[in-house]
């Protein structure tokens, strides 16, 4: 069957699911569901005495929404006129911008690449794949295609035709049942399973059997060329297959979670899932598509840990949790609402500095805005964004045969060293060795030298004061102006020439400071 035939068909039976969940309550609008929010956090926050703090400014604002929706910082142009509109809509404003725009794509592709595929997949000998991965990602996401059917194709996936991309995350997994298994019910339901591989879970309630049930889905996928990272990877359903228990001649048949048994002699047991995927029958996929999506906008998840639902009986945040799930239900799984229906929310909004000690107690419960780390991709594009830093990507001597994400050399070699490894892998390592890095390392050497840079090579310009050229430096890296004393410490710095008697060379000593501070590292 044709991949278009099996959305086809998914797309029917879960459009169907999602019009009869439609009619068991009325459906909210956007603003009404990020009022919502407030209502709910609210209300807990008055049951254990805790007093939210004040709205963020337009800079602070600004900057957050533009790297949680986008992946790197507004433009100097954007800071200016954003703090000079006077509109009282400005913010819903440029969400909708935010939304619409290309880099919000392609940042979606980057966060959901790095956690479909595992942390250690080996980026060069994957390099063409991954490519093609993130592009079939990309183009979902900027068409909005309804989140479960991105899921059911992904699923489904065989490698041919549009397919390639995605098949790369079967490969990545060996093809082998219990990795698959447990990897789709940690990203897509929430839960984790595969502790129960070899025995019952010894905390969650998840049964041996269960867990090769699930697997049982996956036992007829096979790789045609697993081992040419060169070609495209390619997949195929075989018609036998089974998955036994461990040490024992016990079959397993295919098995949802919960313990429904999927239909007898189904043709493609990879699509039988996909359509449970998002059917009333699945009390987790709205769930832990909602609790992700939070998590990455908040730092914290509504039920932790985010990838073990099952685990957690009664989240702190439980109602607001169903009611956002029921809500991305009724959207028909539409993605783009989401992050809109939650940045929207005045919790969202909310300022991340602190003048109490009760910090830890407020964000833990999202009366304060948490400050969080930058994922690797983001940060060096921020880099990039605030240095205007040129690259050969997408210059005419580029290589034609290395696809374009790999075509910059310090972009891998920053990525790789910045990811972090097991829980909160898609967010940098902030220790020792990276902040050495960001300190000597190439990128930010080549970004805060005169001749590489854009940022530094516009404040050439003879009719900028100093104090103007501090300010740009402070738009395009911190989207804020300086306050005094920074205007005035650094222009006289910059006036006196530094360290050097050079004036051009003490810009970059300015942009280089920036760069280096927490403010600049981190999202807040």
């Amino acid at each position: 069957m044709r991949l278009s035939r099996v959305r086809t068909v998914i797309f029917a039976v879960i459009g169907l699911s999602a019009v009869v969940s439609q009619t068991q309550g009325q459906e909210l609008t956007r603003p009404e569901m990020s009022r919502r929010i407030d209502e709910l956090l609210a209300e807990s926050w008055a049951d254990i005495g805790i007093t939210p703090a004040a709205d963020s400014s337009d800079a602070e604002f600004l900057r957050r929404v533009t790297l949680d929706l986008t992946g790197t910082l507004p433009r100097v142009s954007d800071v200016r006129s954003f703090l000079e509109d006077s509109s009282p809509d400005k913010r819903e404003q440029r969400i909708e911008r935010l939304l619409n725009s290309p880099r919000h794509a392609s940042h979606l592709a980057n966060i959901w690449m790095d956690f479909l595929l595992p942390e250690e997949t080996d980026v060069f000998a994957f390099a063409r794949n991954q490519d093609m991965f993130r592009e079939w990602l990309r183009e979902r996401f900027a068409s909005n295609l309804r989140y479960d059917n991105l899921v059911a194709d992904l699923l489904v996936a065989d490698g041919s035709g549009d397919d390639a991309g995605p098949a790369t995350f079967y490969t990545s997994l060996d093809v082998m049942p219990e990795k698959i298994a447990s990897s789709t019910a940690e990203i897509f339901l929430g839960v984790q399973i595969g502790c129960a591989q070899c025995h019952d879970h010894p905390f969650a309630h998840w049964k041996q059997e269960e867990f090769w049930g699930y697997a049982a889905f996956f036992a007829r996928v096979q790789a045609e060329n697993p081992n040419r990272f060169d070609q495209a990877q390619r997949l195929r359903d075989v018609a036998e297959g089974e998955v036994t228990l461990p040490e024992t001649d016990t079959v397993v048949p295919p098995t949802f979670l919960g313990g429904e048994a999927a239909p007898d002699n189904v043709t493609n047991r990879r699509r039988e899932l996909a359509i449970w995927l998002a059917s009333n029958s699945n009390p987790y996929f709205s769930k832990a598509t909602v609790n992700r999506v939070w998590k990455q906008l908040f730092g914290r998840s509504l039920a932790e840990p985010i990838d073990n639902l099952g685990l957690v009986e009664t989240p702190q945040h439980a109602a607001l949790l169903q009611e956002l799930a029921d809500d991305f239900v009724r959207s028909g799984y539409d993605l783009r609402n989401l992050y809109r229906v939650i940045v929207s929310s005045q919790a969202y909004q909310l300022t991340s500095r602190s003048e109490s000690a009760e910090t830890y107690e407020a964000t833990s419960h999202f009366a304060r805005m948490a400050i969080k780390n930058l994922t690797a991709e983001q940060l060096y594009d921020a880099l990039l964004m605030a240095t205007r830093l040129r690259t050969d990507v997408g210059q005419p001597n580029a290589n034609p045969d290395i696809p374009i994400a790999f075509q910059d050399p310090m972009r891998q070699e920053f990525v790789s060293r910045f990811r972090g490894v097991g829980e909160g892998a898609d967010e940098y390592r902030s220790g020792i060795p990276q902040a050495l890095s960001i300190m000597n390392g190439q990128t930010v050497t080549n970004g805060t030298e005169l001749g590489a840079t854009g940022t530094l090579t516009g404040l050439t310009a003879p009719f900028l004061s100093d104090g103007q050229r501090v300010e740009i430096l402070f738009l395009a890296a911190l989207s804020r102006e300086p306050d005094e004393t920074e205007r005035s410490k650094f222009a006289e710095y910059v006036s006196s020439g530094g360290s050097t008697g050079n004036s051009e060379e003490a810009l970059g000593d300015v942009l280089w400071a920036i760069v280096n501070s927490a403010e600049f590292t981190f999202n807040h």
